[in-house]
């Protein structure tokens, strides 16, 4: 079957999806209670009120039609009748017509009732809701009995289904205030993405539901990391074009200075060389720096302890002085993450380590709901002041850091911060226990 044709009829926005299904549910509810109480109460109800109260009219009916006379018959059904309440008429006055109002849904229930359990009844008058008249055929001609509704109906029935529908509208209407204000901090979500993506950053501040709170936060994580790309994309333009002049200029002199009459000597060409590896040094970082962000390989469980000791006997191999400390966690035990990602990360800080000191250690630490690394040199360390700038892409502290050991492009923290990052953790910058100089953690989740 083809129920297109439902979504032309469904509401576009999540407020008034929300209400539909908020409100549907209770408005089914409230009719089905309704048309349950009108069978059970006003028909079940009404018919054993109505039972009682035809067995007082068919002794009413027995007296009078025993008597001998009109007479005799008024003065019998007075002396049984007025003990019981009911009112006689005999002979019948004016009337005798069958009637009901369209809006007394109990008195089908009592005329059907009366018809089948009193043979004499030839008409029943519910126009007045607050009393019966009932027409008798007797065996002296017609007569009349009056009686209270009360008798054979609930008292004012409708005022449970007016109580019914005034609550549900009551609980209807504090519900849909309720849900405005549950769809106000969606809202402003959207307009604050919607901004962002126009160029314009709004400030925002997640609220609301659980779930509203979570997506509110990815988004301004997600905010932060594209702000944070942007301004390293700046840096690294400004960064390429400082560090670049130096080697340049240096080639520019270096090739000015040959003359075509004198060949070159060995010093000069080997200096104009070292600038070109410089110069290819450093447009391989920036682009290394540049194709971090983007890890196409999803993280996977890896044995995390195995991982580490693989990572520093590469770097041992490849000449750095650098040492596995204390080892912490089962050997078996697995960590989700990123291996090449963080092979890069831990390579960097190892790498920044042993330049800027003499020696460096990694200790690493597997516990229930965590897996954190750590790097220690014997180097100067950085002031607690400027560990948050040392993250920072480009930035390099020189005058607080050995510059004798080596040159870099300030890229090593920035992309072990930004790895941490993109695996929901965290890099933590402090002071050496063991050597003195700078730890540089890697904590992630498990």
């Amino acid at each position: 079957m083809n129920f297109e044709w439902l979504k032309t009829l469904m509401p576009r926005g999540l407020y008034g999806r929300a209400a539909l299904i908020l409100f549907l549910p209770v408005s089914v509810v409230t009719v089905v209670v309704t048309i349950m109480f009108l069978q059970r109460h006003f028909e079940d109800v009404t018919r054993q009120m109505t039972t009682g109260m035809a067995q007082e009219i068919n002794l009413v009916a027995a007296r009078v039609d025993g008597a001998p006379d009109t007479a005799q018959a008024r003065i019998a059904a007075h002396r049984i009748a007025d003990p019981l309440g009911i009112s006689v008429r005999i002979p019948a006055g004016d009337g005798g017509m069958q009637n009901r109002v369209f809006y007394d849904f109990s008195g089908r229930v009592v005329i059907s009732t009366l018809h089948d359990l009193v043979p004499q009844i030839r008409a029943v008058d519910l126009g007045d809701l607050r009393d019966v008249v009932l027409t008798m055929q007797g065996t002296h001609g017609e007569y009349q009995l009056g009686f209270s509704r009360r008798r054979v109906s609930a008292s004012n029935p409708h005022q449970l289904l007016v109580l019914l529908i005034g609550t549900s509208l009551l609980m209807t209407g504090i519900a849909a205030i309720f849900l405005r204000n549950q769809m106000r901090p969606i809202r402003k979500l959207a307009r604050a993405a919607e901004a962002y993506g126009r160029g314009r950053v709004e400030p925002y501040r997640p609220s609301g539901a659980t779930e509203v709170r979570q997506a509110g936060t990815a988004f301004l994580d997600m905010r932060n990391r594209l702000e944070r790309q942007n301004e390293q994309r700046g840096l690294m333009l400004s960064a390429i074009s400082h560090d670049l002049r130096t080697p340049l200029t240096r080639l520019r002199l270096g090739l000015t200075m040959l003359s075509p009459d004198h060949p070159p000597e060995g010093d000069e060409i080997e200096g104009l060389i070292s600038d070109v590896a410089a110069m290819e040094g450093m447009v391989d970082a920036f682009l290394a720096h540049a194709r971090a962000v983007a890890q196409d390989a999803p993280p996977a469980p890896v044995r995390a302890l195995d991982f580490v000791q693989g990572v520093v006997a590469d770097a041992q191999r490849g000449g750095q002085n650098v040492a596995l400390g204390q080892v912490e966690g089962s050997a078996d035990a697995t960590a989700t993450f990123r291996a090449d990602a963080m092979r890069r990360a831990l390579e960097n800080l190892i790498g920044n380590a042993v330049r800027y000191g003499t020696r460096a250690e990694v200790d690493a630490a597997l516990g229930p709901g965590y897996f954190r690394i750590s790097v220690e040199d014997d180097g100067p360390g950085i002031p607690p002041e400027r560990r948050g700038e040392a993250t920072r892409p480009f930035t390099r502290l020189d005058p607080s850091r050995n510059q004798n050991m080596g040159q870099g492009v300030g890229l090593g923290l920035s992309i072990a911060t930004d790895i941490a990052r993109a695996h929901g953790g965290q890099l933590r910058l402090g002071d050496g226990r063991r050597l003195g100089g700078l730890r540089a953690e890697i904590v992630l989740p498990r």
